[in-house]
């Protein structure tokens, strides 16, 4: 069996409804708009999406449109390394919560783990700031 990752699920809720977040999240172009913390700008080269990162290109692709606000999406580095990043627009009253797992890499560092975390959390504030003005 494979080991399994320490993992931390980060969050922020959002007065703004689910389908609204969530069509606007899943939108690749939209990225450099809400996640300053790693894209510095996205383009669709042939049918993918390619956010220009401080580490290089990494290419991402969501989970197919859904009811659900399933957000999960696989992103490529720039080293080839692909990574699985489980997100969730859940409904909550009138509004609804983001919900972002991160895994700790293998070779990941608590302090690399603990910085990647702060940057996914000012990126989900990020969201909300946009989404709720």
């Amino acid at each position: 069996m494979t080991e399994l990752l320490q993992s931390r699920i980060i969050s922020v809720q959002i007065a703004n409804s689910p389908r609204s977040v969530y069509e606007y999240a899943m939108n690749p172009g939209n990225f450099p708009e809400w996640t300053s913390s790693f894209s510095r700008s996205v383009r669709q080269t042939g049918g993918e999406w390619i956010v220009e990162t401080p580490d290089g290109p990494m290419a991402v692709a969501f989970a197919a449109p859904n009811e659900w606000g399933i957000l999960d999406h696989h992103v490529r580095l720039a080293s080839g390394q692909k990574l699985f990043n489980p997100m969730r627009v859940i409904p909550n009253g009138e509004g609804c919560e983001v919900h972002f797992t991160l895994f700790r890499q293998p070779d990941m560092s608590d302090q690399k783990f603990a910085e990647d975390a702060g940057m996914v959390q000012r990126d989900l504030e990020s969201l909300k700031s946009r989404m709720e003005a």
